[in-house]
């Protein structure tokens, strides 16, 4: 299956991978969080060549992450989050939370803390009626509305099983 094919295929994990499914793109993110704003900190922070960062700004924007824009001062241009851009912040934060667990021996490079009372900030999920913790073990992946009649429950079965 082509890259661009996966848009077509009727599963919400699957579908974002179309934009997020290379490390650049999720650096871009990352550093997006951080304060990064223009072309040239983006090019020189990640070591990426010119040609493929603007490929993946372009795609960021083409979705409606990014937006492009005049900098408030001076005649240079920002990449800026919009507010789907920074619905992607628990996945990050997910990633992260992985990551300090299995890829940090020596314990988290970076402690992400909440401004106001100084805790840790950790990804979390969670039942929306009962709000208890959840894990792979205690979800049934279900066919959903956007599934289609002529699809499959099989089609739509979740990689957590």
């Amino acid at each position: 299956m082509r890259y661009e094919e996966l848009a077509e295929v009727p599963c919400s994990i699957t579908r974002p991978l179309v934009i997020f499914g290379d490390r650049w793109t999720l650096l871009i993110l990352k550093y997006s969080f951080s304060g990064i704003r223009r072309f040239n900190a983006f090019q020189s922070t990640l070591g990426i060549s010119r040609s493929r960062l603007q490929d993946r700004l372009d795609r960021l924007i083409e979705h409606g992450i990014l937006v492009k824009q005049k900098a408030a001062a001076g005649a240079h241009e920002e990449y800026r989050l919009t507010p789907k851009g920074h619905d992607i912040y628990p996945i990050l934060m997910a990633i992260r939370d992985w990551g300090d667990a299995y890829m940090a021996p020596d314990g988290p490079p970076v402690e992400y803390r909440h401004r106001e009372c100084a805790g840790e900030a950790h990804s979390k999920l969670e039942c929306d009626v009962c709000g208890t913790e959840l894990t792979a073990r205690d979800v049934t992946p279900l066919p959903g509305p956007g599934l289609g009649v002529a699809e499959t429950s099989a089609d739509a079965h979740s990689p957590a099983r």
